[in-house]
């Protein structure tokens, strides 16, 4: 499976308000100037972020958007398909009935299996992991330097 530009943006926008949490609604414009996201495009991703009960918005002079849930408790594996569809590799996983061999085709059986490690890997990260990877990211390295 090849994550889509909607899937890496819409992964972007939820890392910003978890790593703004507690900061209150957070203004799409500047999850726009922060994430280097069109703000035509990022309005667009809102929408199955707020159907799927990722995050809230409100519109206002205090409008703006924040996670539902702590960040801990918000997993990719929940994300993901919101933005992207079903992450399975050949639609004949989900849907045996499109292919008249599905019970005896060898290869259904690795593409079920590349689903259940995406998905695995998916369920173990959860956005409170991408804050601490990105806050490891943007520590600087001390670098010592030999004369």
């Amino acid at each position: 499976m090849k994550i889509s530009t909607r899937g890496r943006y819409g992964t972007k926008v939820l890392l910003d308000l978890a790593l703004h949490e507690g900061e209150g609604p957070v203004l799409l414009k500047d999850i726009s100037h922060r994430q280097q996201i069109p703000l035509h495009y990022l309005e667009h991703l809102i929408t199955p972020l707020v159907a799927g009960g990722i995050i809230r918005s409100n519109r206002g002079a205090k409008g703006g958007i924040w996670l539902v849930k702590p960040p801990e408790e918000i997993k990719m594996s929940e994300v993901i398909p919101l933005l992207e569809g079903s992450i399975a590799p050949a639609e004949c996983v989900n849907n045996p009935r499109l292919c008249e061999r599905a019970n005896s085709c060898v290869t259904r059986d690795i593409w079920r299996e590349m689903q259940n490690a995406m998905t695995g890997v998916l369920d173990a990260i959860t956005l409170r992991d991408l804050v601490e990877r990105q806050k490891g990211k943007e520590s600087p390295q001390k670098t010592m330097y030999y004369i």
